[in-house]
């Protein structure tokens, strides 16, 4: 009797840990960092934003603000949940469809979007304001792996631009026809329509693009030589912005200004005896050190700029100390690293390119918001992947994370299916 008890109770444990499994398919490592990354969104947010409570100009109160995080919060987990669960195939087909329309939405930003921080990047829909850019970053990473699947075959072989000035040449036209335009052309594209308003995130696309086509098997020095290129005509477009107050030219002029004088140690940035942006960051960690000051115990969130979204982790460093900061640094490099073992296992190429595209998307927006902190480069206005206050970018982050399981899922159904059929 007692044997036939424990065996019901394995049974019964056994169909449970099915159910579930059911639920949370795909890479469990990803559904653990998503939730961790939520709960510390939430813990960030809230704390951060006390600050409003002595501030008689701002509109929002401290629970407003956690009431409206938590309401991300809770739209992310049905969106994800419903988003693992979608073949990575239906990504492929929409993909040329919605890519246009972020498109489009992206440049009405300029002519009827909402300003906020002189940047009009926000459409506005009733109360919620809809940022086209952050869906536009995670488009141009499918556009691209779609494009280089087809072209897997010789895309070792080809060149990426043309090899001579004579562009009425048949050779040349049919290498800008075939693979200029196919493959740089969303990359060309999503970054004219960004950087006006926000420069750090059409060299964040850049980059993952670049990463993208080395993974994808594109030569190295067509790589090289598209990069000297664009990034030539990038610095001398922003130039040429910044001289005719066009865009956010100054703003990134100004930045990168602040940021060498202070690498160089020129007093003149200190003149007015006023802290940037940036150091006040460093003093929060500073003030943080090993342990932390105490979950809303942080003396700096009244002097750090936006603790709850530009400078994100320095505010979680001053409340949670290094140690617990350099793990959930580890968190974002883990995303990585998985992504690269999801993409190892892909079949096709599409699955494969996309799941490490946005994987690095994820990896490097977070490097490049820590990276501000400690002023390793200017300040860049990235948020923090899923813990800044943001609802665009918590719920277009959330979408990464979901396809990027989605990819993990069908693998692990495939591997299930070779199982059963060699048994």
């Amino acid at each position: 009797m007692a044997e036939k008890t424990k065996n019901s109770n394995a049974e019964a444990a056994r169909t449970l840990l099915e159910k579930n499994r059911r639920i949370f398919e795909g890479d469990r490592t990803l559904w653990i960092i998503f939730t961790v990354l939520l709960v510390v969104s939430i813990l960030v947010v809230y704390s951060s934003t006390a600050k409003m409570a002595y501030d008689i100009t701002s509109k929002m109160t401290t629970t407003d603000s956690l009431r409206q995080q938590i309401m991300f919060v809770v739209l992310a987990i049905p969106t994800i949940f419903i988003v693992h669960k979608i073949d990575y195939k239906v990504f492929m087909r929409l993909t040329p469809l919605l890519y246009y329309i972020f498109i489009a939405l992206t440049v009405a930003t300029y002519f009827v979007g909402t300003t906020t921080n002189g940047a009009a990047r926000w459409i506005a829909i009733g109360p919620i304001q809809f940022q086209p850019s952050e869906g536009l970053k995670i488009l141009t990473i499918l556009m691209l792996a779609r494009r280089m699947e087809s072209r897997q075959g010789n895309i070792n072989k080809i060149n990426l631009l043309p090899t001579s000035w004579r562009l009425s040449d048949p050779k040349q036209q049919r290498i800008i026809r075939e693979n200029t335009i196919p493959l740089l052309g969303p990359i060309i594209l999503s970054c004219l329509v960004i950087v006006p308003a926000h420069t750090s995130t059409a060299v964040l696309i850049f980059l993952v693009s670049i990463v993208m086509l080395y993974i994808g098997r594109v030569r190295l020095k067509e790589l090289v030589k598209f990069t000297v290129i664009l990034g030539t005509v990038g610095v001398l477009g922003l130039g040429a912005m910044s001289m005719v107050g066009v865009g956010r030219g100054d703003t990134a002029g100004g930045r990168l200004s602040t940021w060498a004088n202070e690498w160089l140690g020129d007093d003149k940035v200190n003149a007015s005896y006023e802290l940037s942006d940036t150091q006040r960051a460093m003093i929060a960690i500073r003030n943080g050190g090993l342990f932390g000051e105490g979950a809303g115990h942080s003396t700096s969130r009244a002097v750090v700029i936006h603790p709850e979204s530009d400078y994100a982790y320095a505010f979680f460093l001053s409340e949670y100390g290094l140690i617990i900061g350099l793990i959930l640094m580890l968190l974002y490099l883990w995303v990585f690293f998985r992504s690269m073992e999801i993409c190892k296992k892909c079949k096709t190429a599409f699955p494969a390119l996309m799941t490490m595209g946005l994987g690095l998307l994820i990896t490097c927006q977070a490097l490049l918001h820590i990276f501000v902190q400690v002023n390793i480069i200017p300040e860049t206005g990235q948020t923090l992947p899923l813990i800044s206050r943001g609802g665009t970018s918590l719920l277009f982050t959330t979408l990464a994370f979901g396809m990027i399981i989605s990819v993990s899922r069908t693998n692990q159904l495939r591997e299930e299916n070779e199982r059963n059929k060699t048994r």
